[in-house]
Formats: structure tokens, C-alpha cells, sequence
């Protein structure tokens, strides 16, 4: 089965017997919203002209949610940057599309059950531990030393972005996660864009910190 990064990352972010989510829905949002970007960039279907994003290829990729995301980024008529579509693009549910996709794939199961027995919640323990087992076996090979290949390595500086890698890779080397997260491992041009997509996301997750402070 073909995942996209931005399910990579959930089932790194969700607890694999319980499947509890190990980082706050806030952040994990905004991680999945520049996750989609990020991975655009990495097919070579967007850039990033001055700080905006703009459209290099509007040519399918081939995942019903990536090509959403492409779709609403060819259709936007003015230049945004990324900080506005890693918001945008993770609105309307994106999260529980996933989620269910990976569900009805097999990968997970769903589980409905309620908080104080009143408010209805949903976990997602995984069915088939597969896919994560290889996602995380070329992170920790990543870890140990060697080249991470692009996806890889944009995978890592999501994951960075919203400190997922302290639940997903706890004791992980926190200078190796630096360099992986601020390398060129695609080449100059996509490194740019994507350390622009990582400090969106990064800057979302602290901005909703800060507000849920004031409140």
C-alpha cells in the first residue's frame, strides 16, 4: 500500500496497542497540513517564488488528497505563503480522512468509546503494523548515521516542527533530528521551501500555545 507523509505521520502520532494520540490535535493538524505542502513540493508540483507558494506542475500526482490540495492551491487567486495553506489545507476534516482512509485500508482499526462516559472520543490502534514498522525503520536508520532519502528527511522536519519525535523516538540524538530537519536532501530549491513550510508549522503550534495560555 502507497501512504503519503502526511499518514506516515499519523501513525507515528498515534500509540500503536492503544492508539492514542501522542501529541495535541492543534499541532498534529498543522503537521499534517504541511505535510501535504511539503510533500507537493517534493513531486515537484509547487515552489516557493519570493515567500510565496506558486504552482510549478498542476499535473495530478495520484492520491485523491494530494491532488485536493494541489487543486485548491491552482484555483487560489492570489499568492499565498505557506504559513496560510499549511492552515488551510488542513481544514475540513483533513485529519479524520486520513484516519479513516488508513482505517479502511486495514492499517488501523477504529474504536469509538466515550471520555467521563459522556463525550464521544476514537482511537485508532493499528490493525497491520507494516507500514509504521518501515517508516520507522528508515528514521532510525536516518538516527544511526546514514543519508535519509528526501521523503525521509521531510518526514523528519514535520515530525520536528511539532516535537512529535520526543513520544515517536524518545532518547533519539535531538542534534541528529537538527541536521536531518535542516538539510538539503532534496536539493536547495525544495530545502528552502520546505524549511519555510516548517517554520509555519512551527509558528501555528506556538501561536495556538500562547492563545489557549491567554484564555
Amino acid at each position: 500500500m502507497s501512504v503519503t507523509i502526511a499518514e506516515e505521520l499519523l501513525l507515528l502520532a498515534h500509540s500503536e496497542e492503544a492508539g492514542k494520540q501522542l501529541v495535541d490535535s492543534t499541532s498534529l493538524n498543522l503537521a499534517l497540513g504541511g505535510a501535504l505542502l511539503a510533500e507537493l513540493a517534493l513531486g515537484e508540483r509547487i515552489d516557493l517564488e519570493g515567500k510565496h507558494v506558486v504552482v510549478k506542475d498542476p499535473t495530478p500526482v495520484g492520491d485523491g488528497e494530494l491532488d485536493r490540495a494541489l487543486a485548491r492551491i491552482v484555483e487560489e487567486t492570489k499568492q499565498r505563503k505557506p504559513d496560510w495553506w499549511v492552515n488551510r489545507l488542513h481544514a475540513g476534516k483533513l485529519r479524520d480522512r486520513l484516519l479513516t482512509r488508513l482505517a479502511d485500508a486495514g492499517v488501523l482499526t477504529e474504536q469509538q468509546g466515550k471520555v467521563l462516559g459522556i463525550f464521544p472520543s476514537k482511537r485508532w490502534p493499528e490493525a497491520d503494523g507494516t507500514i509504521e514498522a518501515g517508516v520507522r525503520e528508515r528514521i532510525a536508520s536516518a538516527l544511526g548515521g546514514s543519508d535519509p532519502d528526501p521523503r525521509t528527511a521531510v518526514l523528519v522536519a514535520v515530525m520536528h516542527a511539532v516535537k512529535l519525535e520526543r513520544k515517536a523516538f524518545p532518547g533519539a540524538d535531538k542534534k541528529r533530528i537538527k541536521e536531518i530537519a535542516e538539510g538539503e536532501w532534496a536539493g536547495a530549491a525544495v530545502a528552502k521551501t520546505i524549511a519555510s513550510i516548517q517554520a509555519a508549522i512551527m509558528a501555528g503550534a506556538v501561536a495556538a500555545v500562547v492563545a489557549a495560555g491567554a484564555s
